[in-house]
């Protein structure tokens, strides 16, 4: 289990267009949004990404970077990008799935086609959602067991906002007895 304010395991993937992102030498004054998605077979994860492409400008005017993780191949990834006409929101791809558990991610197997009529890989991470700060510590997540109600990005953007303006901590960072 992750736990605020304490490291994130490193990132290290192919970035779609070239390049690589690593998390470690992300550069931003207050990190970094990462959205863990399930991949192209996924609708509601179609949905989702293009809330999360029309709040990129948001998150960069609160000096927030943004990018979108899948276990999907480049080319699954690039049919993704595309299906959302993603101009500004990154897509990494190649999410190794012990990477994917050691975010706390949970993992699938396929049930075959979707009602969209794409094949499931045979095994795939569920959503996640964090934010990273730039010292690469947790300071917000959340992790789903299925795809459905996901966190909203504008509610995520008002409790920046908030954190910002009264310099608030992470929280959950307690792990004594109880």
């Amino acid at each position: 289990m992750l736990i605020p304010r304490q490291k994130t395991p490193d990132l290290t993937l192919p970035l779609l267009g070239g390049g690589q992102f690593d998390l470690a030498s992300e550069a931003s004054e207050r990190g970094t949004v990462i959205c863990f998605y399930r991949g192209l077979h996924c609708p509601i994860c179609a949905n989702y990404l293009k809330e999360f492409e029309k709040r990129v400008a948001d998150f960069a005017e609160r000096g927030v970077k943004t990018i979108a993780i899948s276990s999907d191949g480049e080319e699954r990834t690039r049919q993704m990008a595309e299906k959302i006409e993603a101009e500004n929101l990154r897509f990494a791809y190649d999410l190794p799935l012990s990477v994917a558990k050691d975010w706390g991610l949970y993992i699938s197997t396929s049930r075959g086609k979707t009602s969209i009529g794409i094949e499931e890989p045979a095994l795939f991470a569920e959503p996640g959602l964090f934010m990273v700060t730039p010292e690469q510590t947790l300071y917000y997540g959340s992790v789903q067991t299925m795809p459905f109600v996901r966190p909203h990005f504008s509610e995520l953007v008002a409790a920046l906002d908030f954190a910002i303006a009264n310099s608030y901590p992470a929280r959950g960072e307690y792990t004594g007895a109880v």
